[in-house]
């Protein structure tokens, strides 16, 4: 297991490698620069200001020394956030996103699977039929339109909740982004968990458990749950590693002070590291997430061996 992570690591460096290249280069095309604005700056303010930030050097030489110092855990100071470098920012942004991208992963994990495998041990039911139709909603709805609908009715209407600011991680300012994360994840983890559970279930060695005698509740939960959510589990390490740094919409609509948000800002202000080190950190956070989501394959399917 030790050798096949290692593995997995030093075969990652070449995909993380051309993401580094791919969003410095794409973000040098960009029409515009960090010190463009409304109200021109002076000639040589300007060229204080591109040499001070080296960019007033050639690209590859802007490139190599941004790879250096991404070497050494440096993702470079920000352009419009004075006094605060990228990796500040972005480990005061993570902390937050993380906590509510947790949050809406466990209760979607939760309730999708437990609507799910309830959808599929009550196939072509009305039980059925009511799962699948919330799960279509939920994937058709998009969680820009929840969040506003939550809003209005929970914050504005009922008045029980804040309908924005974080308020250092209150519970009553978690509850409506946590919902509006958690809504969309719910209808896909469902639908998948139903479609795997019913494949399961049809399968030789649980047609064998069943005629051995075995209650059905065993069956279901020794013999049919762990090969059921193995879909599911493939599904989590990039769902995760999305909600949690590309829940931009929802920290926007909630004034929440997550990475998302200053992923926004930063390539509205044309923030050239700040945008970058959000995609290099979001592509590190995929990267990590699929090794950890083989490593539970291994552990919950007998029949995947690393050596």
């Amino acid at each position: 297991m030790f050798a096949y992570t290692v593995r997995r690591i030093i075969s990652a460096l070449p995909t993380l490698a051309v993401i580094v290249t791919l969003s410095f280069f794409m973000m040098r095309l960009t029409p515009g620069g960090p010190f463009d604005s409304e109200r021109p700056v002076p000639p040589e303010v300007e060229k204080n200001l591109l040499k001070a930030y080296h960019l007033d050097e050639p690209l590859y030489m802007q490139f190599g020394r941004y790879v250096y110092n991404l070497l050494q855990g440096d993702f470079g100071p920000s352009f419009k956030y004075k006094d605060l470098s990228v990796t500040e920012l972005i480990m005061t942004g993570f902390p937050v996103s993380m906590k509510i991208g947790l949050w809406a992963i466990f209760f979607a994990v939760i309730i999708g699977c437990f609507l799910g495998a309830t959808a599929s041990l009550k196939q072509n039911t009305r039980t059925d039929y009511t799962v699948m139709s919330f799960s279509m909603a939920g994937i058709a709805i998009p969680n820009f339109v929840v969040a506003p609908l939550l809003s209005l009715f929970f914050g504005v209407y009922m008045g029980w909740l804040p309908v924005g600011g974080w308020n250092d991680g209150a519970l009553k300012n978690m509850i409506l982004p946590v919902l509006s994360l958690t809504f969309p994840q719910v209808a896909y983890i469902a639908r998948m968990t139903r479609g795997s559970m019913i494949e399961v279930l049809r399968s030789n060695f649980i047609r064998t458990a069943k005629a051995k005698g075995l209650p059905d509740w065993l069956i279901f939960t020794r013999h049919a749950l762990r090969p059921a959510i193995l879909p599911i589990v493939s599904y989590l390490g990039p769902a995760t590693a999305g909600i949690i740094t590309g829940s931009v919409v929802i920290e926007q609509i909630f004034s929440i002070p997550g990475i998302g948000r200053y992923f926004v800002q930063g390539a509205l202000n044309r923030d050239y590291t700040l945008v970058m080190g959000v995609v290099v950190f979001y592509g590190s956070l995929i990267l990590l997430f699929n090794l950890i989501v083989d490593l539970v394959y291994g552990w919950l399917d007998p029949k995947v061996r690393y050596d």
